[in-house]
C-alpha cells in the first residue's frame, strides 16, 4: 500500500514579508524538499508594494515603476503585490502527488474558487484568460486573484493573491497579467470587510479538497 503523503506545514506570517526575502525563502526550502530534507509547504503572508515579472513579462507592460519590479523566476508576466493582498506561497513535491502541472494549477483555482464562495463571492477560471474573476460593482467581468507558478524537478513555487482590500490604483503601474481589456477588484470593493485572519481560516478550512485533488 502507498504511504499517505504527510501533510504540508501551514504557516502564516503576520507581518509585511519583503518579497526578495520571501523569494529566497521559497527557493531554500524548494531545493529542501527535493532533497528529502523538509516538509512540503504552504505560506500565507503579505507584501510590502512591489510590482512582479514572469518569465513571459513585456518590459512594455511596466507604465509607472513607482515600486520596484522584481524578476521571479515563475511563469506569468507582471502583477502587484501589497498590504491588504492575501498571498498564498504553494511549495509541493509533485513526485509524490502525481507529476500533472496542468492538475496542479486547477486545484489552485479551484480552491480560491471554493474560499471566495464562503463569502458570497461568485468566482471562475478563464482557460484563455490568468487568473480568477468575478463581477465587479458594475457588473463587468474584473479579476479578483492572481496565479503564477514555477515547477522545477516537480517541486512547486509561487502560488496565488487574492485581492482582500488592497490600493487597487497601485495596479495601474502595471498591465496586470498582460490584460489590459479588463479591470481588477477586490473584496472590500465588492463591500465584503474581512476581520485579520479570516480569510486565512478560511483557506485552511478549504484545502481539503485542494490536497484531496492531489493525492493528499
Amino acid at each position: 500500500m502507498t504511504e499517505p503523503v504527510p501533510i504540508p506545514e501551514w504557516r502564516v506570517s503576520p507581518a509585511l514579508v519583503p518579497y526578495d526575502e520571501a523569494l529566497a525563502v521559497q527557493q531554500a526550502r524548494a531545493d529542501a524538499i527535493r532533497s528529502g530534507l523538509a516538509a512540503e509547504l504552504i505560506w500565507l503572508l503579505e507584501h510590502p508594494p512591489v510590482y512582479t515579472a514572469g518569465t513571459s513579462a513585456d518590459p512594455a507592460e511596466v507604465l509607472d515603476p513607482r515600486f520596484a519590479v522584481v524578476e521571479t523566476g515563475r511563469g506569468g508576466r507582471h502583477t502587484y503585490h501589497g498590504p491588504g493582498q492575501a498571498v498564498t506561497y504553494v511549495l509541493l513535491d509533485l513526485n509524490r502527488r502525481g507529476q500533472d502541472v496542468r492538475r496542479f494549477v486547477h486545484g489552485l483555482e479551484s480552491w480560491v474558487i471554493a474560499t471566495l464562495a464562503t463569502f458570497g463571492v461568485e468566482s471562475w477560471a478563464v482557460p484563455d484568460r490568468v487568473g480568477i474573476w468575478t463581477r465587479d460593482i458594475d457588473g463587468a467581468e474584473a479579476k479578483i486573484g492572481a496565479i503564477g507558478v514555477r515547477v522545477k524537478r516537480w517541486v512547486t513555487m509561487h502560488g496565488f493573491a487574492v485581492n482582500l482590500s488592497p490600493d487597487l490604483a497601485h495596479f495601474s503601474g502595471i498591465v496586470p497579467c498582460g490584460i489590459a481589456e479588463y479591470g481588477v477588484t477586490s473584496m472590500e470593493r465588492l463591500g465584503i470587510t474581512l476581520a485579520p485572519g479570516q480569510w486565512d481560516e478560511a483557506l485552511q478550512a478549504t484545502r481539503g479538497a485542494f490536497l484531496a485533488e492531489l493525492g493528499e
